[in-house]
């Protein structure tokens, strides 16, 4: 049930904000960087496509093992487009999008709670740099071991399923990149965030399953702070109950 709530909460933050001009602006801007980055980096990932495949396997000359390459070149062209979305993702969070998904997160806070919940976080200064530590162990180190293990995958007998595996994971921790930011904004202790995804695995496996739709995943990714904040504070209104 949770699986398909994490599926419903994305989806939800992002009608939330289309009809929201503060939010609708601000994942926009974090869309259209992760955009053109991604039609760079997949133009040139996908320049060496061919090489990529004959380095994995050789074209048949005949027979019916042609169809199944030509199946294998369709999937590793997916399987490209997609680590070049998340390596822009990731080059665009490491620089400043991890700044707009907190303020994204906190108009969204005011919008549902009607304020915002403040802590002592020193200067702006002092709690940007905050944030971007906040982002190594959180999305950028689990989504890159994750990208290795993919690419590892391509080389062992059982690369399909260790595929499968790892692009369900670098979904999973993306979405704990969003669930975690109000926790991370009240600096509660990193032990006691990594317990809440262990607690809500499936929630967060289905909001990220969204994640792993090729060219589709940018918008659910730019708006995923809305869903993901709408959802930490129902969970939280619900243990308060």
């Amino acid at each position: 049930m949770e699986f398909f709530s994490g599926i419903k909460y994305n989806i939800k933050g992002v009608s939330l904000a289309l009809k929201t001009p503060s939010l609708l602006m601000l994942g926009l801007l974090r869309f259209f960087v992760v955009f053109f980055l991604t039609l760079f980096l997949s133009g040139l990932i996908l320049y060496w496509h061919d090489e990529i495949l004959a380095m994995i396997w050789k074209a048949p000359q005949g027979g019916w093992l042609v169809y199944v390459w030509n199946i294998a070149a369709w999937l590793l062209s997916i399987f490209l487009a997609c680590i070049s979305m998340l390596i822009s993702y990731l080059i665009a969070q490491l620089f400043f999008g991890v700044f707009i998904m907190d303020y994204m997160s906190r108009i969204t806070e005011r919008i549902v709670l009607g304020k915002e919940i403040s802590f002592d976080q020193g200067s702006w200064l002092h709690f940007f740099f905050y944030l971007v530590r906040q982002e190594i162990p959180r999305a950028i180190l689990p989504v890159i071991i994750t990208l290795f293990i993919m690419l590892a995958g391509l080389f062992t007998p059982i690369g399909p399923f260790i595929l499968v595996l790892s692009s369900l994971a670098a979904g999973m921790f993306l979405a704990w990149d969003n669930t975690d930011l109000i926790p991370a904004r009240r600096m509660l202790p990193l032990g006691d965030r990594i317990k809440f995804l262990k607690q809500n695995l499936s929630f967060h496996l289905g909001f990220g399953l969204l994640f792993l739709i090729p060219w589709l995943n940018i918008l659910f990714l730019s708006f995923a702070p809305v869903g993901a904040t709408l959802y930490f504070i129902d969970k939280e209104n619900t243990r308060n109950l």
